[in-house]
């Protein structure tokens, strides 16, 4: 049988590393799946769960050079950058092992039994459990806190769902490695190494969606490849839940206020937010209004400056780089489109960051204006100057769905009564999962109340990918009727054995 090799590639180069795997026939894939889902059992055990969780963790802290070496030779993001990433990696495997431990996640509800009630009430008991084997379809620009130890796989193991994923060819290597480290903290903490496992190739990552035995599907990436997979698990026999994180343009809304008050403060907040990781964030901000006039005018002085200041940068592969060199220069040909910085390439490997300009009348004629509404991954943003308030909402409004909205305002417009501003905050709130008041929304915390993700086609569900919620998305709740004590999961039983929080109605 022909096998396709897997190459790990320096994208500072362009030139082939090594040779990591191969590509996953679908007779391995069939395999991986069915000992995961052989291995789902041993997940049942929350106590070695969280052990399991805390385990990996503590490996990769332990790898942590290892793991950064790999990741930054295959995708030139830094040693920097990568040591924050792989510690905010360690911090959501042990917040979910906190949750595991906690147990609040499982939402126990019991409704006592009452005759008096019209009609009467039955004994209810319900709590959440787990899926099955989830397909995690890992991330480009993450190699590690949206990759094989990420969110997806962290929140899925919490849940009690084996994991098999799909390692993104951009950083095959490091997928391999944080695998092996993974599999090696399941049998240290008494579960099977199949409770995890990782699967190469573009027909692989295909057969996994369509498995019989994937009950759910996590993926961060393009729109055009989430909506794929995300067709295929509607298109299965048995549809399955597929939790996609796809694009987003996270526009931004500087109001005349606040561009009078801090026009250069928000001017250069603004280039380090568009330029972070060489633009390659899923929450960069791609779409800007500014207002017409001189106050807009300092703002737009000060992103030319620090833009032009900026040195180039090397992104996650040759074929993103040519991706982002022709949706520029696309953009940048489109009539009265201007580009004080012109974005693009910046040398043989690298690009140059910039951005481009156009009135919001241009922009609300429509046709060929409208690829300035998608996406375009790089350290690329348009400026839109817009005259009056309105075209500020005749523009949101042909925006689609954005993971984040941001707004600039000024302090009077953050401490004065109902107006404007509560205005802009209730239309960005329809088009957005995160709403930021004078910041930028390229930082994601890892906490409770956070949310990532938000109406089409930023995710193809309204849960979060982000956070202690995430673990929702791999669980289902079941209600137990009159059933009798000895019966019912432990979770359930009155005497309440697991000392777990539940809700309790009636006597």
């Amino acid at each position: 049988m022909t096998t396709t090799p897997v190459w790990s590639v320096d994208p500072r180069t362009g030139k082939q590393r090594e040779q990591v795997a191969v590509e996953a026939t679908p007779l391995e894939v069939d395999e991986a799946v069915r000992a995961a889902h052989a291995a789902r059992g041993a997940l049942a055990d929350a106590t070695a769960r969280a052990a399991f969780l805390r385990a990996a963790a503590a490996l990769l802290d332990e790898s942590a050079a290892h793991v950064i070496e790999a990741a930054d030779a295959e995708t030139a993001l830094g040693p920097g950058r990568l040591t924050g990433e792989l510690a905010r990696t360690t911090g959501q495997l042990r917040a979910f092992a906190d949750a595991v431990d906690a147990g609040a996640y499982l939402d126990i509800r019991i409704d006592r039994a009452d005759p008096s009630l019209s009609p009467p009430r039955p004994e209810l008991r319900r709590y959440r459990v787990p899926l099955g084997v989830v397909a995690v379809y890992a991330a480009s620009n993450f190699p590690l806190a949206f990759s094989v130890p990420g969110g997806d796989t962290a929140s899925a193991l919490a849940a009690g769902c084996p994991v098999v994923v799909k390692a993104h060819p951009d950083h095959p290597a490091t997928s391999e490695l944080c695998a092996s480290l993974l599999r090696r903290a399941a049998m240290a903490t008494g579960l099977p190494a199949e409770v995890v496992s990782v699967v190469h190739g573009f027909d692989a990552g295909l057969e996994l969606i369509r498995h019989p035995l994937v009950a759910a599907a996590g993926f961060t990436g393009s729109i055009r490849g989430g909506r794929a997979l995300f067709d295929a698990a509607a298109a299965r026999p048995v549809p399955i839940p597929f939790h996609g994180e796809l694009g987003s343009l996270n526009p931004v809304v500087v109001t005349p206020a606040a561009a009078a008050e801090r026009a250069e403060e928000i001017g250069a907040g603004l280039a380090g937010s568009v330029t972070l990781g060489v633009g390659q964030f899923c929450v960069k901000p791609g779409l800007v209004l500014v207002p017409a006039g001189p106050d807009g005018d300092r703002v737009t002085d000060e992103l030319t400056k620090a833009l032009g200041e900026t040195e180039p940068g090397v992104l996650l592969d040759h074929r993103m780089r040519e991706n982002f060199v022709s949706g520029v220069r696309e953009r940048a040909a489109l009539p009265g489109v201007e580009a004080p910085v012109t974005p693009g390439s910046g040398g043989e490997h690298t690009v140059g960051a910039g951005y481009l300009t156009v009135r919001a009348e241009h922009l609300l004629e429509g046709g060929a204006h409208d690829l300035l509404l998608e996406e375009c991954f790089g350290p690329v943003t348009v400026v839109v100057r817009y005259a009056a308030q309105g075209e500020v909402g005749a523009v949101l409004g042909r925006l689609g769905g954005n993971l984040s909205a941001t707004l600039q305002l000024s302090a009077a417009e953050t401490e004065g009564a109902p107006g404007p501003a509560a205005e802009l905050i209730g239309q960005v709130t329809g088009l957005a999962g995160r709403i930021v008041v004078n910041g930028w929304p390229t930082g994601v915390a890892v906490a409770p109340a956070q949310h990532h993700g938000g109406p089409y086609p930023a995710a193809t569900s309204h849960s979060t990918s982000v956070g202690g919620t995430a673990i929702e998305r791999w669980l289902r709740p079941v209600a137990y009727q009159s059933v009798p004590d000895a019966l019912l999961p432990a979770e359930l039983r009155e005497a309440n054995p697991l000392g777990l929080p539940r809700q309790v109605t009636g006597g």
